[in-house]
């Protein structure tokens, strides 16, 4: 009697999970979750390793397969594992750790005896320190509520101060903690700013309220827009610059 061979059928192509779509990718000892992002207008896939989230992410043309999309990512592993090993180190809100205020180094310094909340000090042998009273679980919390309260009152000073220079209205002032954008001004004069900018060197925060100020006259960023920008802030190259080289490392700090 003869027998037929037969082919082993191939596996069937990966189907989306439940709940959105998003790819498991195994590195080293942990596996990450990449999720994919369908949007109207993109050509092609895009993997994008964001460093404020440490996260990944894949955007994808709508028509593109969950199949493809999912080999598209499994293929770029060592690609995703070298961007991720290039993020630097999070840096979470605890005692001990060293983090900059108004681009000065300061160390957190949990007094758990004490009363109070947050408030700055200066040690002995000079060094800067931002003291935090309480129960350990609550120092990351503190430490975050903190910074904000002062973002908001510096923002709200430049802010006010440059509006006054340029004879605008400004609206609601708000924080937010975005990694897109540093601020943005809507056409109704609300000023929104990342508060994590209170971190940065003063004159980099005054300048992204100049910033944002600025767009109450101009809603655009033509020529015409910078030059408005120069005439209250002629330093602003040296802020942008700054930014670029030191912005995407601000949102290490109160990393968990």
């Amino acid at each position: 009697m003869l027998f037929r061979r037969r082919d082993t059928p191939p596996p069937p192509p990966p189907r989306p999970p439940r709940g959105g779509e998003w790819v498991e990718l195994a590195l080293d000892a942990e596996t990450l979750k990449v999720e994919i992002r369908r949007h109207p207008t993109a050509q092609r896939l895009t993997l994008r390793v964001r460093a404020a989230s440490r996260d990944v992410t894949l955007t994808a043309p709508p028509h593109v397969s969950y199949a493809a999309a999912a080999t598209f990512v499994q293929r770029h592993r060592e690609w995703v594992r070298v961007r991720l090993g290039r993020l630097p180190e999070g840096v979470p809100f605890v005692d001990g750790a060293i983090i900059p205020l108004r681009g000065e180094p300061h160390r957190i310094c949990h007094v758990p005896e004490a009363r109070g909340t947050v408030w700055e000090a200066e040690s002995d042998d000079g060094e800067k320190l931002l003291c935090v009273a309480g129960d350990e679980p609550h120092v990351a919390r503190r430490v975050a509520d903190y910074l904000k309260r002062l973002a908001k009152a510096d923002f709200t000073e430049a802010s006010r101060r440059h509006a006054a220079a340029l004879k605008v209205e400004i609206g609601r002032i708000t924080l937010r903690d975005t990694s897109s954008r540093w601020g943005s001004c809507s056409s109704d004069g609300d000023l929104s700013y990342s508060w994590r900018l209170i971190l940065a060197p003063g004159w980099v925060l005054d300048y992204l309220a100049a910033h944002e100020c600025c767009h109450r006259l101009e809603m655009n960023h033509s020529p015409r827009y910078w030059r408005l920008v120069e005439s209250i802030y002629p330093e602003r190259r040296a802020a942008e610059a700054w930014l670029r080289a030191n912005g995407a490392g601000l949102h290490r700090y109160g990393a968990e």
